[in-house]
């Protein structure tokens, strides 16, 4: 916001001094802020764009030796929030999105292998190189690897942007991934097909296999968000403004407490039917443990079969297993060891 600040101050000083005679209203000042302001908001999705390609172009240099590594698009459910053009009313005109996929190099292609769908995290996250370690562990295990730049996704531009849907029609973009790929590759087992995130891709993964359990035959969740609700009560309202922002859920948890509700895998528990491990820890400055705690109170609730385990103080906080320590390979040793048991790996 601070760079956009400076711009927009010396953007004014090249504003010509007017005489009095020409000198704008009031309205007509508001509406060149105002334009000014769309510009600069467009030129961060430029700027996002940019920084995706970039990005693009280390997988090959990061994961390339061992794995054939592809861009694809593919359309899923449409954004009910669209409008008719040209006739074509919105139900049937499908968003598209973009979809990676890592192929061992090593890959009998004439035998059935398991594949993991691997949804990214954050608010308008995306899938970038920093889950590179992750991919190469799988890849190296013979898991085909999709990850869906599901709705929301930054990189994309403002459509794609806010599309958004936390928790909702991002699981169906999730989906439309998975039976793309199992569809599309000859050499994936549909029979074997798992599905693993962090934070909100665990929030993804989570309501993945309560929604379509048929779908998916295990899951890992990771700090995953699991509350809305009481997400929404230690949040800072910036954060809070991310999901009532019109184009989004367009309501306070406050004014409908209902709808954050449905798009949290606390109050979503009595739906689980698929072998699940979830991971947590007490020090989560993102994720605050109350959340997954709630999540996992619920499925004993429930009467669930599943494992979990709440690290205490886990060093990396929110980012947990995912940074390079012994502590956190010898974690994700579990968790492929956990998926391993229910995809033959």
């Amino acid at each position: 916001m601070f760079p956009r600040l400076i711009i927009f101050a010396f953007a004014l000083l090249l504003i010509p001094h007017a005489t009095i005679a020409d000198e704008p209203t009031r309205g007509e000042l508001i509406e060149r802020l105002e334009s000014l302001e769309k510009h600069l908001e467009n030129q961060d999705f430029a700027l996002d764009r940019l920084q995706k390609k970039i990005d693009d172009v280390l997988w090959f240099e990061r994961v390339g030796d061992i794995a054939e590594i592809d861009k694809v698009y593919i359309p899923t459910v449409p954004n009910p929030r669209g409008e008719e053009t040209y006739g074509i009313a919105n139900d049937r005109h499908p968003i598209k999105v973009w979809v990676y996929t890592f192929v061992p190099r090593d890959l009998d292609k004439d035998k059935k292998h398991p594949m993991l769908i691997f949804p990214h995290g954050g608010v308008h996250g995306d899938f970038n190189t920093y889950y590179t370690h992750v991919v190469r562990d799988l890849v190296e295990q013979g898991y085909v690897v999709v990850a869906p730049e599901y709705r929301g996704s930054t990189g994309y531009g403002r459509s794609i942007y806010e599309a958004i849907d936390y928790g909702g029609l991002e699981v169906d973009d999730v989906l439309a991934a998975r039976n793309w790929a199992a569809d599309v590759y000859d050499f994936v087992d549909d029979d074997k097909v798992g599905i693993l995130g962090w934070s909100h891709g665990g929030l993804i993964a989570l309501m993945s296999v309560f929604d379509h359990p048929d779908s998916y035959e295990v899951a890992y969740a990771g700090v995953p968000v699991s509350d809305l609700v009481a997400r929404m009560g230690y949040t800072t309202q910036d954060y809070r403004d991310l999901y009532s922002v019109e184009y989004h859920i367009g309501e306070t948890a406050y004014e409908n407490t209902d709808e954050y509700k449905m798009r949290s895998p606390a109050w979503n528990a009595h739906k689980l039917q698929t072998p699940l491990l979830i991971h947590t820890t007490t020090n989560d400055r993102d994720v605050n443990v109350l959340e997954v705690e709630h999540l996992i109170k619920s499925l004993k609730a429930e009467g669930k079969d599943f494992e979990y385990e709440i690290y205490e103080d886990f060093p990396g906080g929110h980012t947990m297993n995912r940074v390079d320590t012994e502590l956190a390979r010898e974690s994700r040793a579990e968790v492929y060891e956990f998926l391993g048991k229910y995809l033959g790996r």
